[in-house]
């Protein structure tokens, strides 16, 4: 079973209802229903660029749960990883409708939720081992104590076994009891990882470095082996072990209609190419190009382009 899969990735999936007409979310009588969940943003990326991925979770057993899992499907997402449980149910979210770039209102109803019981229980060793690339991100990682142990246990394995991981931060501090446990527990996975991916101002709360250098070199004095830095408008920053540093300016984007998922879409962009074996500059291009096309449509993975799409040929 050696790399039987390109990717397996954990976190939580939820419905999301958003608003079909802008305005205060409490005013909106209709909704159209996605699927969200950053880690799922990202499986469903890469799933359609062509590498093969699967997403571990826990899902209800209630129609929420089903429509997860039909997404899955659609996209080709390997389900060998996700659990129905009885006990728990899906979670979900409301999301209001902007069409200037602004940031949505998003409110989230997903305590003691499914996948929040994710735990050591759900580690298949064999299915974990058969992957080239771990993928984990700080949301998963603040659902609770226990999905903690999982990522935790995850890295740890692949680690052991040559596996690259990546990781993004993913800041929800609203999930966590204190932003000094935030710092400490998403550093410790963090410094497991090759690649991680923070945005510049989560780099300034997990490291307490003020510029991209500054947060890079902490990563790497610690054993990380590529840091690629989102820094917004400007585009991004990376560097590397080895020394190699350099800016990617940002694709000029006319319209921004929803800022959610941009940085799912970078970190798609991001590990395909790596793992396709491009230079890290080309990789970090790749994360902008895709970055700009999520910021261009609502929904969170709508704007994720298949191999086709991508135009790279």
């Amino acid at each position: 079973m050696e790399n039987a899969l390109d990717v397996i990735t954990i976190g939580e999936a939820m419905a999301m209802f958003v608003a079909t007409e802008t305005g205060d979310l409490a005013c909106a009588e209709h909704f159209i229903k996605r699927v969200a969940g950053a880690e799922l943003n990202v499986a469903t990326g890469l799933a359609r660029l062509g590498l093969k991925v699967n997403w571990v979770s826990r899902v209800g057993d209630d129609s929420f749960g089903q429509f997860v899992l039909n997404t899955l499907q659609k996209e080709r997402i390997g389900t060998a990883g996700v659990t129905i449980d009885g006990r728990y149910a899906t979670g979900f979210q409301l999301k209001s409708k902007v069409e200037d770039g602004t940031d949505p209102t998003v409110e989230y109803f997903r305590k003691n939720s499914a996948a929040s019981h994710l735990s050591t229980d759900d580690f298949d060793e064999a299915m974990f081992s058969g992957a080239r690339h771990l993928h984990l991100s700080g949301v998963a990682a603040a659902l609770s104590a226990s999905s903690y142990d999982l990522l935790d246990r995850a890295a740890g394995v692949m680690k052991a076994r040559g596996k690259t991981i990546s990781f993004d931060p993913n800041l929800r501090p609203v999930l966590w009891k204190s932003e000094a446990e935030m710092v400490e527990k998403l550093n410790h996975l963090a410094f497991q990882a090759d690649w991680v991916l923070p945005g510049l101002k989560e780099g300034v709360i997990l490291t307490g470095e003020k510029t991209p250098q500054g947060i890079a070199d902490f990563y790497l004095a610690r054993g990380v082996k590529v840091v690629v830095i989102k820094t917004g408008t400007d585009g991004a920053w990376f560097k590397t072990a080895s020394g190699e540093e350099g800016a990617v300016a940002a694709i000029k984007v006319e319209n921004v209609v929803d800022t959610v998922g941009a940085g799912d879409g970078f970190a798609v962009g991001v590990i395909s190419a790596l793992l396709e074996g491009k230079p890290l500059k080309q990789a970090v291009e790749r994360g902008n190009k895709i970055g700009s096309l999520a910021i261009q449509v609502q929904g969170d993975s709508e704007g994720l382009p298949t191999r086709e799409q991508l135009g790279e040929g």
